[in-house]
């Protein structure tokens, strides 16, 4: 299950270039295969270029813990506009959780507090991608 509309109204990111940034973080987060969840930010500039990327959370099999100082502190400090962010799902199950859900909302609220665009929020397995964006959960 891939989430993605061929171009996004709001991103205007071509599937091309949403395929090759899905490939990289879901080498970031499903490496190595060891059953922990991962959580991985691309932050992008004003024109949506890459200006870096971080892995900023790990946890256990079935939970992730996030510190949002470290997530939008790191945003700040390279001067993103936007970010997109990514975690697995061990499990294999790609679908939302609602921790999942609630946790989306919550960045979504400090990202416009400081400027910052929440681009997507993607959920990784090894056959599938969920993108909260696309799914209507953002």
């Amino acid at each position: 299950m891939i989430a993605f509309a061929p171009r996004s109204q709001k991103s205007g990111m071509p599937v091309a270039r949403q395929r090759a940034m899905v490939d990289f973080l879901r080498a970031m987060v499903l490496r190595p295969a060891d059953g922990f969840e991962r959580f991985h930010v691309i932050f992008l500039d004003q024109a949506r270029a890459y200006l870096g990327d971080a892995p900023l959370g790990e946890g256990g099999a079935r939970s992730l813990s996030v510190r949002m100082r470290e997530v939008f502190g790191k945003a700040l400090s390279v001067d993103a506009k936007g970010i997109i962010i990514a975690h697995n799902h061990p499990s294999g199950e790609c679908r939302p959780s609602q921790r999942d859900i609630d946790a989306t909302s919550r960045l979504n609220t400090i990202a416009k507090a400081v400027d910052i665009e929440l681009l997507d929020h993607l959920i990784i397995t090894h056959d599938a991608v969920y993108s909260m964006r696309a799914g209507g959960k953002l």
